[in-house]
């Protein structure tokens, strides 16, 4: 123990780079936060209906005074002995902050009905109400987490606490309802396209037969049976390559001899049904009154809505402090791997040099200004926005979103009729097509979808990789379109919001339009970049979908890619155009019926035109370099 107490002196006065506590082993961590904090396991919060909230409290044991608060809240497991989260309570309080974790209702130990991002409006604000209100609390509360930890602060900080200090919100995405020109209520949709992550998400975290503990245990009891207990469900395992081709998609959990739960209820709605506004999710015209430092990612699922809202909180205006202290630091790692940036940083088949960023450093400067009151810990100087500019393999900084003086250039698709696949004649030129250029055209069949490789993603099973892969063995298909710029004479930075706009027919009352970004190296490596997809039916907006008729020519506009990357010389720019993106998003049977209940499918014969009026291109925005 002596020598416990020794380790745990070097760790606190080291740096927070320097002290290393994820190496530590689970033993360790326990008999240091033994030694060093005043632990408080499953505390139970009530909240204002009476619901009890399983809740740890950690102090640091020599605390002297009111303390600032780092409030960790989640739906997994983190609460048990063995969890990570130990090792975050240890860091924090290291540094002299109280670390408070909770589960959401309905989760493990917490009582009530589990609701995803679970009720961040009334629980969360409750929480925030009791942690203030304790004896040794300063009243200043930061909310942090990743993932699911983090995406409920959003509609949190819409309610503006007035213990809600500052938040550092993590891969944030599916607490976005609608924002800006994004609609993807929590990542459920892109494009009104279903996504399938939460398919199998859900499968996992969703538990509506779920064991609970009888209510008149007290706190001492309800710990004992925590360190040797776990309510952690076992559910079967699933093969789900095979699992997500199952049709139709609403029973695609009952297959499985699942219970009606939250998928048959989400998968029941669509994009624009006033039932997303009833949750938990941040919509925007809530308003937004915390300051905040976001942590995003290129290839996470949805870098957009996470930008736009970035933007939107710095703008909305209802706080000027928290408007005027919105800052975002955007890496190249897959979803929630901040830890993992480093020198030699490898993006699926890309290495993009040295990645490194101090994430703790930078959360705990963060906290120290907001919590703490020290103004130097994270000075006003630090820039608004800071971005890793993937092909120059650099960090970068900015004012802004895009950066200030991006120019919108556009490219045309073009061809003569023949872009299908890599082998065909697409081209990507600065040129606006004649009057009479043909159009391209390929069959997209349901049962023989389009693979996806790469890209954005998450939580998804292994259904997908996300990352930065060669697109080359999808581009060999005849129908993926494929347009190809000229090599590039000098580097172009492309840093902003992507935007495509498709001019497309078909035979089919509805199918689905899908554009990849991508960036090929001079030995031909199709590095992805971002991927997006919309279903035609949307062309007019949510809340207005309309079949197509045969032949007609409508305009489809997919919401945007969100992207930084340096197209160096040699390299050459990569569209690619077809009707499917699977098993990332749910495929398009092109009926037009109520696709998510349907089990047959139709080969949709579609079209890309690029003639006159009817010309299709990609606007990017390029950040010229300063003089």
């Amino acid at each position: 123990m002596a020598g416990m107490a020794a380790l745990m002196l070097v760790v606190s006065s080291l740096p927070a780079s320097a002290q290393g506590i994820s190496d530590f082993s689970d033993e360790a961590v326990a008999r240091a936060l033994a030694e060093q904090a005043d632990v408080r396991m499953i505390e139970m919060v009530p909240m204002r209906d009476g619901v009890r909230l399983a809740t740890n409290i950690y102090l640091p044991g020599n605390a002297r005074g009111p303390l600032p608060t780092i409030f960790w809240r989640t739906p997994y497991n983190e609460l048990s002995y063995q969890a990570r989260t130990s090792r975050r309570a240890l860091e924090a309080v290291s540094r002299g902050y109280a670390f408070v974790v909770q589960n959401e209702r309905g989760r493990y130990y917490s009582e009530g009905q589990y609701e995803i991002l679970g009720h961040p409006q009334t629980d969360g604000y409750d929480a925030l109400t009791w942690i203030a209100d304790q004896p040794w609390s300063n009243g200043k509360v930061g909310t942090l987490g990743c993932s699911s930890s983090a995406e409920w602060q959003l509609a949190l900080a819409a309610q503006n606490h007035p213990a809600h200090a500052a938040m550092i919100p993590m891969a944030a995405g599916a607490g976005i309802g609608e924002v800006g020109r994004f609609h993807e209520q929590g990542n459920w949709y892109t494009g009104g396209v279903p996504r399938t992550l939460f398919f199998v998400w859900l499968y996992g975290v969703d538990n509506p037969l779920r064991a609970q503990l009888p209510g008149d245990l007290d706190q001492p009891r309800m710990a004992r049976i925590a360190r040797y207990n776990d309510l952690a469900a076992r559910k079967p395992d699933v093969e789900w390559t095979r699992q997500i081709r199952h049709l139709p998609v609403a029973t695609l959990l009952a297959d499985l001899g699942e219970p009606p739960a939250t998928f048959e209820e989400l998968i029941a709605r669509a994009p624009a049904d006033p039932a997303w506004h009833r949750g938990g999710l941040y919509h925007d015209d809530m308003g937004w009154g915390v300051p905040a430092l976001w942590f995003n990612s290129w290839y996470d699922v949805s870098i957009g809505p996470n930008m736009e809202l970035f933007n939107h909180a710095r703008s909305v205006g209802s706080d000027p402090e928290a408007s005027a202290n919105q800052y975002v630091v955007i890496g190249p790692n897959n979803h929630c791997r901040f830890d993992g940036l480093g020198p030699d940083f490898v993006s699926g088949d890309r290495n993009l040099g040295d990645a490194s960023f101090d994430v703790d450093r930078e959360v705990y400067a963060f906290f120290d200004r907001w919590l703490k009151g020290d103004s130097n810990a994270f000075p006003q100087s630090t820039p608004a926005v800071r971005y890793f500019a993937m092909g120059a393999n650099r960090w970068q900084s900015a004012t802004q979103w895009p950066p200030a003086g991006a120019e919108e250039v556009r490219l045309y698709l073009r061809s003569a009729g023949s872009a299908n696949s890599l082998y065909g004649d697409g081209r990507l030129l600065a040129e606006p097509p004649p009057d009479r250029e043909p159009p391209d055209a390929y069959a997209y069949d349901p049962a023989n979808p389009v693979q996806t490789i790469g890209g954005g993603d998450c939580c998804n099973g292994g259904l997908v990789t996300a990352g930065a892969f060669d697109q080359r063995a999808i581009e060999a298909r005849d129908d993926v379109l494929v347009y190809t710029s000229e090599p590039l004479t000098e580097p172009m930075e492309v840093s902003g919001f992507v935007e495509a706009v498709l001019n497309v027919s078909s035979d089919a009352k509805d199918t689905d339009f899908a554009v990849k970004l991508v960036d090929v190296a001079p030995d031909g490596t199709a590095y992805i970049l971002g991927d997006t997809i919309m279903r035609a039916r949307y062309r007019d907006g949510y809340e207005r979908p309309r079949l197509m008729e045969p032949g007609q020519v409508y305009t489809v506009r997919p919401t945007p890619i969100t992207i930084s990357n340096t197209f160096l010389a040699g390299h050459r720019i990569r569209i690619e155009v077809t009707s499917s993106n699977f098993p990332k998003f749910v495929r398009n049977l092109n009926t037009g019926g109520p696709n998510e209940t349907e089990t047959q499918m139709v080969v949709a014969r579609n079209q890309v035109h690029h003639s006159g009026d009817a010309a299709s291109y990609i606007v990017l925005p390029v950040v010229r370099p300063s003089e």
